[in-house]
């Protein structure tokens, strides 16, 4: 893998994670109401605001984000990259998993969205666990 879909990939993951994290913790009520934007609301049919909950979600894309932009700065760290695609995969798998389980609660066309935007996170996290090869002394690859 080289850098530039790291850099990508991470970045993506960082915008995903601050946008949800922001909205969720400093707005929750907003969030809960209107998540994910853009004319769509998906998270009132999953049940009533949870004040709580929803701070808590927030707070939880917000350390996602700090440790996605700590190894997007630091994007030939394999170790840390690597942790980082492994602790949003977990999360990922487990979000996608769930809503596949409940895609009956929307209309078909945000059914293909939940799959579309979930399952493109999963395979964004997945990518990160592919190590950079490191520069051969002549500066190629």
């Amino acid at each position: 893998m080289n850098t530039k879909i790291r850099y990508a990939s991470l970045g993506l993951l960082a915008m995903v994670a601050l946008y949800t994290g922001i909205w969720a913790y400093f707005f929750p009520k907003g969030w809960h109401e209107n998540f994910p934007g853009f004319g769509l609301s998906w998270l009132p049919q999953l049940g009533p605001y949870n004040e709580h909950l929803a701070k808590d979600s927030g707070a939880m894309f917000l350390a996602l984000g700090i440790l996605t932009v700590i190894a997007l700065r630091s994007v030939r760290n394999n170790r840390l990259v690597q942790t980082t695609g492994a602790v949003w995969l977990v999360f990922n798998v487990l979000h996608f998993t769930y809503h596949m389980q409940h895609l009956d609660m929307y209309n078909t066309r945000d059914q293909v969205l939940n799959v579309v935007f979930l399952g493109a996170l999963l395979l964004v996290a997945a990518l990160l666990l592919v190590p950079v090869r490191p520069a051969r002394q002549d500066g190629t690859r």
